[in-house]
C-alpha cells in the first residue's frame, strides 16, 4: 500500500504540480484548498509527509501546525511547509508550532523529488530523472 502524502494549498497550480510529482514518486495523494479542510483530512486519512502553505482561507498553516503537533494521534506526520514566506520570522514561528521542515517557493520539482524519497522511501531505489 503507497504512503499517504497530503498537500495543502489554496493555489491550484501548486495543487497539480505538487500532487503530480508525489503521485510519479509513487505515492497516495489526498489535497485540501484551505486550513479547516486540511485538518480535517489529515486527522481522517493520517498521511505520513504533509506539505503546509502558510497562507490559506478559514485556517492558516501555523495553525494548522500546531494543532496537528499537539494531537497525539497526529503527531507523527512529517510537515513540511511549503510557502512563499521566506522571512527568518516566518522560518523561527514554523519551528515553535512544529514544522519538520521549512521550503520556500518556488521549489525545485527535482529537489522535492529527492526529498520524498529521503523522508517516506529511504531504502528504496533512488528516483530516476527524466
Amino acid at each position: 500500500m503507497a504512503k499517504k502524502v497530503l498537500i495543502c494549498d489554496d493555489e491550484p497550480y501548486i495543487l497539480e504540480s505538487v500532487s503530480y510529482l508525489v503521485r510519479a514518486a509513487g505515492f497516495e495523494v489526498f489535497t485540501a484548498e484551505d486550513g479547516e479542510e486540511a485538518l480535517a483530512t489529515a486527522q481522517r486519512e493520517r498521511p505520513a509527509l504533509m506539505f503546509l502553505d502558510l497562507m490559506m482561507p478559514r485556517r492558516n498553516g501555523f495553525e494548522v501546525c500546531q494543532a496537528l503537533k499537539r494531537d497525539p494521534a497526529t503527531r507523527g506526520i512529517h510537515i513540511i511547509i511549503l510557502t512563499a514566506r521566506g522571512q527568518e520570522l516566518d522560518r523561527e514561528r514554523g519551528a515553535e508550532v512544529g514544522a519538520d521542515e521549512y521550503l520556500t517557493k518556488p521549489f525545485s520539482p527535482r529537489k522535492l523529488r529527492l526529498r520524498l524519497h529521503e523522508i517516506l522511501d529511504p531504502d528504496g531505489p533512488p528516483p530516476v530523472e527524466r
